[in-house]
């Protein structure tokens, strides 16, 4: 499965966020303790996998809101 060829850090980011609806990327790498570099890299293999989904915030459309993608 498209899990399986994912870095670690992705399935943590993954992990994450099953236990939290939604978190920013500044809240994933206060969740993970992850490097902000890192978190971004596991986003954006976790988006091309299509596993996580994004919106922009309602509040601050600068910050994007990830969730996974069900």
């Amino acid at each position: 499965s498209s899990k399986e060829r994912l870095p670690p850090s992705a399935k943590l980011v993954l992990k994450v966020l099953e236990y939290n609806e939604e978190l920013t990327q500044t809240e994933l790498v206060q969740e993970t303790l992850l490097p902000s570099r890192t978190v971004r890299y596991a986003l954006s293999r976790l988006e091309s996998a299509r596993l996580v989904k994004v919106r922009f915030s309602t509040l601050d459309a600068r910050k994007r809101i990830y969730s996974i993608n069900t």
